[in-house]
């Protein structure tokens, strides 16, 4: 039985790995799982190889000199990590919602190493974020990751450039994101700025009372608890958060 593998399959097979790399490797989907590189590869590989294999992806025109080769590789690069960025800006939202709450309650002074990206992160937005992670996977959120990418080359086959890109949709995806953050905290940041308020109010008729000491550990009993009963009521805001991504996505390769 004689094996024959066609040029134009393996260059299809890598340009597709390559705007895959960007999708799953750099996003804070597959960050959390401490997934290894190497096995991250071999996932990219054989997504890339399937993806070929069944949908029937093809160039569309097979490279013929490393420029020409190179320049596709960077073209898909650029195509990746554009839809990795409404990945990123669908999870900003969580971590920037629970920096702000962290702000506001005084867990700002204290910071946790994020084990994702192993810098310093939030507090209550590593919390938001493992959580939206949690959701996403509950929901099938990487199928829909890769039907996404299937789609993205419908619209964009290896080697198309990047000429059909809305450049648009990328701020749009971006003023989003702090949208969506002051959703995700809205309850606990009225209630932290009711609290305010009063306290002002009590500055001012009581001034002996050492307001800033009194105010933290009520500003934390408060912050932490409208966070939990708030997060029994987050599906719908978690659901347009998400389906955000693929909206994005659509409108980027329109």
């Amino acid at each position: 039985m004689d094996i024959t593998v066609e040029i134009a399959w393996i260059v299809a097979v890598l340009l597709i790995s390559i705007r895959l790399m960007g999708v799953f490797v750099l996003t804070p989907v597959m960050a959390t799982l401490q997934i290894p590189n190497r096995y991250r590869l071999v996932l990219v590989l054989a997504l890339s190889a399937l993806m070929v294999s069944a949908i029937g992806t093809k160039l569309v025109a097979v490279p013929t000199s490393v420029g020409e080769l190179a320049s596709a590789a960077l073209a898909e690069l650029v195509i990746g990590g554009v839809l990795a960025f409404g990945l990123f800006a669908a999870f900003g939202a969580f971590l920037l919602g629970g920096r702000i709450i962290d702000m506001q309650m005084g867990f700002g002074v204290a910071n946790l190493i994020d084990p994702a990206t192993r810098a310093q992160a939030s507090l209550m937005g590593t919390f938001l974020n493992l959580l939206a992670v949690m959701v996403f996977f509950a929901i099938d959120g990487h199928h829909m990751i890769i039907r996404g990418v299937a789609y993205s080359l419908e619209q964009l086959p290896p080697g198309s450039g990047l000429l059909q890109l809305q450049p648009a949709a990328l701020l749009l995806q971006f003023g989003a994101m702090f949208t969506y953050a002051v959703m995700i905290v809205a309850p606990a940041l009225f209630a932290i700025l009711l609290l305010d308020v009063g306290l002002g109010v009590m500055a001012r008729t009581m001034p002996q009372v050492n307001i800033f000491i009194v105010s933290l550990p009520l500003k934390i009993f408060l912050g932490l608890t409208m966070t939990a009963i708030s997060v029994n009521y987050l599906g719908p805001v978690m659901t347009r958060i998400f389906e955000s991504i693929f909206l994005y996505w659509e409108k980027v390769l329109a």
